[in-house]
């Protein structure tokens, strides 16, 4: 688990709160039902009204992915290609055909498959990234909505101080009821910056920094493909790939 990516949002609430105590507050005061309707509420409406049902859902999936980021080791990456090679020149690029199950990931094996077929350079390239491509669209997709979400909620925080406001105009000549007004107007606000800067935009952020990872792996599959069907040598392939990592 990131844990990272929850003590991030701790530390951020945790400031603000003590310096509100310092201030004289207390939590309670930020506890308002109606201003928490108002943005959170909101912001799911424009969010649903944004993204079509697919996007939504590829993006509650991700959620997991913030907390529990997919692995990737390089190292082993790199050594299983670097042994696909070694069979390819030792018994001919036929053979990947078999050896194309044993890959650890989709898109490496239907690439080997594709070499094995015969197909052009330009083919398994081109087959190779449209299947980059749209795992990186997928992902995209995710961080779209959060990213979307942290720009609709302080606009709805907005909203709740307007209304808040309306209210304590519309009373003023009852003081009794001015206080409750004026709490929703500026709790509504802090709801919305508060959602915005420290859930969704992080979330957002740590999705695609997550996923940078998988993408240079997805990299080094197609550059490790291609190397294979141009009869490169086991160990000059793997001082290629090799090349994409930093130690």
């Amino acid at each position: 688990m990131d844990i990272f990516s929850i003590l991030g949002c701790v530390i951020g609430i945790g400031f603000i709160l003590t310096a509100q105590a310092m201030e004289g507050g207390n939590a309670g005061q930020l506890m308002q039902v109606t201003a928490g309707m108002i943005v959170f509420g909101g912001t799911l409406g424009a969010i649903v009204g944004s993204f079509p049902p697919g996007d939504l859902k590829i993006a509650l999936a991700s959620l997991k992915n913030v907390l529990i980021p997919p692995k990737v080791n390089f190292d082993s990456l790199i050594s299983e290609i670097v042994g696909f090679a070694a069979k390819a020149r030792k018994e001919g690029v036929i053979i990947l055909e078999k050896e194309a199950k044993k890959a650890s990931d989709g898109l490496l094996a239907m690439g080997l498959e594709t070499v094995a077929d015969g197909a052009d350079p330009s083919l398994v390239q081109g087959m190779m990234e449209n299947q980059i491509t749209q795992f990186e669209e997928h992902f995209t997709k995710a961080s779209k909505v959060y990213e979307a979400a942290g720009a609709y909620s302080p606009t709805f925080g907005i909203i709740g101080a307007v209304l808040g406001l309306i209210q304590v105009m519309q009373n003023l000549s009852d003081p009794s009821k001015l206080g409750a007004g004026i709490a929703v107007a500026f709790v509504a606000t802090v709801y919305g910056l508060f959602v915005a800067n420290l859930v969704f935009i992080p979330i957002s952020t740590r999705i695609k920094a997550n996923y940078q990872k998988v993408m240079l792996a997805k990299e080094i599959m197609l550059e490790g493909v291609l190397a294979i069907q141009a009869g490169e040598s086991p160990a000059l392939i793997e001082r290629k790939l090799q090349s994409f990592i930093l130690k």
